[in-house]
């Protein structure tokens, strides 16, 4: 069969949803879709849960490999993809029965590099869904793609999942695009900023197929485990591509930087001073080393130069107290919010 769409899934210790992840997939519309499973080092139940599918479904592809996380993973899964258009869905989620059908004859009805769709939260009870400020149903070329689609990469991380979106395999393939292991971006953000910078022309689809689980623990249980805000510094450093660098002013992308920086701290701010198993002490000198650190410093004054006027009185708060670097005015602030919040 000559696969219209390869879909690459990492899998990690997914046993407890990955049958309803394989059943979204092979119940798609579209039939022409190839699944490649990359079983990365699982040790429950993962493994034989695909094989078992697999034995009723020939489009379902296993490949067994040794643990080397996602990014490593979905670049095994880019090398043996043979579709026209790859997409990506996380082992934890799953989609609508038209995604790819949807997604992909939008592509063809206009030969697009990419398109770009929402993304649904498949926890709530009621249906969040992240949209993005595109126009919606046009070809965006790539005068837009340098203006508004890149920036926007580099001053939110709500658009960087690749799970909601369909890429052209071409131009994968001419510009040899892979996943960089390793990079704190996350797994998609800096492929999609490749990507999007060798793109013609792409099309956004409000239209929501992709539904994801946040299964891996809350932020509060994971502080002890993971350094955020050294990944957010870590972006905040990042050297960008050459084709993004020419793209964007230079002075504009250190704005854009700084406002994705400032917002982070902000969020790690209620984070940190969330009742955790963590010792209040570590978190109170967690927050203090990221408020008084200089990279924070730095970027603060793009921030409030850009974003001060249209703040809350909450957020202006919070930033005013960040400038002052009080940490007992940051902790009495968001014990307040999460008080007036009960």
């Amino acid at each position: 069969m000559s696969y219209k769409v390869s879909v690459i899934i990492p899998v990690y210790n997914a046993e407890k949803y990955i049958a309803q992840c394989i059943e979204s997939l092979a119940n798609q519309t579209l039939k022409e879709c190839e699944f490649i499973f990359i079983n990365d080092g699982s040790w429950d139940n993962s493994k034989q849960i695909i094989e078992s599918f697999q034995k009723k479904d020939k489009r379902i592809k296993l490949i067994n490999r040794a643990n080397q996380g996602v990014s490593a993973a979905r670049n095994s899964g880019l090398k043996a993809a043979s579709g026209e258009y790859v997409g990506f869905v996380d082992a934890d989620d799953y989609i609508g029965e038209d995604m790819y059908e949807r997604l992909y004859t939008a592509c063809m009805k206009g030969n697009y590099d990419a398109v770009i769709s929402n993304v649904g939260d498949g926890n709530a009870r009621q249906q969040m869904i992240t949209k993005y400020p595109f126009p919606v149903n046009h070809c965006l070329e790539q005068d837009y793609i340098q203006k508004h689609i890149l920036p926007y990469f580099l001053k939110s991380d709500n658009l960087n999942t690749v799970c909601t979106k369909l890429y052209k395999m071409k131009i994968i393939k001419q510009n040899n695009l892979f996943f960089p292991e390793g990079i704190a971006l996350g797994e998609d953000g800096l492929f999609n900023l490749y990507f999007m910078s060798s793109a013609h022309k792409i099309i956004y689809l409000d239209y929501t197929g992709y539904h994801y689980r946040a299964v891996n623990g809350s932020a509060t249980r994971n502080i002890s485990e993971k350094d955020y805000f050294k990944r957010a510094l870590e972006v905040y450093e990042l050297d960008l591509p050459v084709k993004l660098v020419g793209a964007v002013d230079q002075e504009k992308i250190k704005e854009l930087k700084s406002i994705r920086l400032i917002n982070s701290v902000m969020s790690y701010i209620h984070v940190y001073f969330m009742p955790s198993k963590m010792r209040f002490n570590k978190r109170y000198q967690y927050v203090r080393g990221m408020i008084t650190n200089k990279s924070t410093r730095e970027a603060l004054p793009y921030y409030v130069k850009e974003n001060y006027s249209a703040l809350g009185r909450y957020q202006k708060f919070l930033i005013n107290m960040i400038r002052k670097q009080s940490v007992v005015g940051l902790y009495c602030a968001t014990a307040y919010s999460r008080f007036r919040n009960k």
